[in-house]
C-alpha cells in the first residue's frame, strides 16, 4: 500500500513538473514575440493611438513593468485563476472567448474519441481472432489507409462527395450533436489506426503465452480466451496509447474545425494564429498541455486498476 502511494506520488510530481516546464516554454512566447503587448491590448480596446500614461498603466496591469521572473510568476498566477489576459483582436478576456466555443469542441472531441475507440477495438479484436487470415488482412489494410491519409483530406472528400454531390448534410455546421458525425469521423480517422495495430500486436502476444495455454487446457474457447484473458492483459498498453492520442485531439480538432467551419475553440485558435493573437495561442497551448497531462494520469490510474501488477511495481523495484 505504501509503495502504491509512493508510486502515485511520484507520478503526480512528474505530471506537475511536465506541466510547469510546458508553462515556462509557453510563457516565453510573449517576451520573444514582436510588438508591444500593452499597445496591442489597448488597440483591441479601441485606442489605436494610446498616450504614454495609458501605455504605462496597461503595462502595469499586464505586469510588464516587472522583471522577467516576476512577469512569469504574474502570468502563471493568472493561468491558475483561468485568467489568460485579453485578446489582442477583440479586447475581450480569452477565457470568455474560449467558454463560448468550448461546448462544440467538447462535443466533437467526445464523439471522435468514442468512435476511434470503438473502431480500434473492433479492428484489433477481429485481426487477432482471425490472425493471418483474410479478416486480419482487411483490418490491417483499413488501419494502413487511416495512417496514410491526413484527416483534413478525409474531410474535404466528405464535403465534396457527401455534402455537395449527394446533398446530405450542410457545409456550414452549427456545432450541435446532430451535425457531429462527419467531423468526428474525420478526427477519429487519424487515431484508430495506431490503436488497432497496437491492440492486435498485444493480443497476439498474449494469445501465444502460457496464460492462454492454461485457459485452453481447461476448456476455454478461442473467443473466451481472447475476451476473458488476452484483452484484459492487453488493456494497460492500449489505454496508454489512447491517452496519448486523446491528449493530441485538441491539436487535430483545430484543423478539422477549420475544414468543417465547426464553431469551436480549434477554429478560433487557427484564426488567432493568422492574426498573431498571442494570448489566445498561449491559452490554447496551456489548455492542451493540461488535458494531455491529465488524460495520461487518468490512463495510469485505470491501467493500475485493471492490472494489479502495476500497483506492485514499487515493491519489485525496491527489492
Amino acid at each position: 500500500m505504501k509503495a502504491t502511494s509512493r508510486a502515485a506520488g511520484r507520478r503526480l510530481i512528474q505530471a506537475a513538473a511536465a506541466a510547469w516546464g510546458a508553462s515556462l516554454l509557453i510563457w516565453m512566447l510573449l517576451p520573444l514575440a514582436p510588438g508591444d503587448p500593452a499597445r496591442l491590448t489597448l488597440g483591441a480596446q479601441g485606442i489605436p493611438e494610446p498616450t504614454d500614461e495609458q501605455l504605462s498603466a496597461m503595462r502595469e496591469q499586464l505586469g510588464l513593468d516587472l522583471s522577467l521572473p516576476q512577469q512569469y510568476l504574474h502570468w502563471l498566477a493568472g493561468v491558475v485563476r483561468l485568467d489568460f489576459g485579453l485578446s489582442y483582436v477583440t479586447g475581450r478576456p480569452v477565457t470568455t472567448e474560449f467558454a463560448e466555443r468550448l461546448g462544440p469542441t467538447l462535443r466533437l472531441a467526445t464523439a471522435a474519441l468514442v468512435l476511434a475507440v470503438a473502431l480500434s477495438l473492433a479492428l484489433g479484436l477481429v485481426a487477432a481472432r482471425y490472425r493471418d487470415r483474410w479478416p486480419d488482412s482487411v483490418a490491417r489494410a483499413i488501419a494502413l489507409i487511416s495512417a496514410s491519409t491526413p484527416g483534413f483530406v478525409v474531410g474535404l472528400v466528405l464535403i465534396q462527395v457527401v455534402v455537395i454531390d449527394m446533398g446530405i448534410g450542410k457545409v456550414v455546421l452549427d456545432g450541435s450533436w446532430s451535425m457531429v458525425a462527419m467531423p468526428a469521423l474525420c478526427l477519429a480517422f487519424g487515431l484508430f489506426d495506431t490503436w488497432s495495430r497496437l491492440l492486435r500486436s498485444s493480443l497476439v502476444e498474449v494469445m501465444d503465452s502460457s496464460v492462454v495455454d492454461v485457459a485452453r487446457s481447461r476448456g476455454a474457447t478461442t473467443r473466451r480466451a481472447l475476451l476473458r484473458h488476452a484483452l484484459p492483459h492487453s488493456m494497460p498498453t492500449y489505454l496508454h496509447a489512447v491517452a496519448v492520442g486523446a491528449g493530441a485531439v485538441l491539436g487535430g480538432a483545430a484543423i478539422v474545425e477549420t475544414v468543417f467551419t465547426w464553431p469551436g475553440v480549434g477554429a478560433y485558435v487557427v484564426s488567432s494564429v493568422a492574426t498573431r493573437d498571442l494570448p489566445v495561442v498561449q491559452a490554447f497551448a496551456m489548455l492542451a498541455t493540461v488535458v494531455y497531462v491529465g488524460v495520461n494520469l487518468a490512463a495510469d490510474g485505470a491501467a493500475a486498476l485493471i492490472d494489479p501488477r502495476l500497483r506492485s511495481t514499487g515493491n519489485r523495484s525496491e527489492c
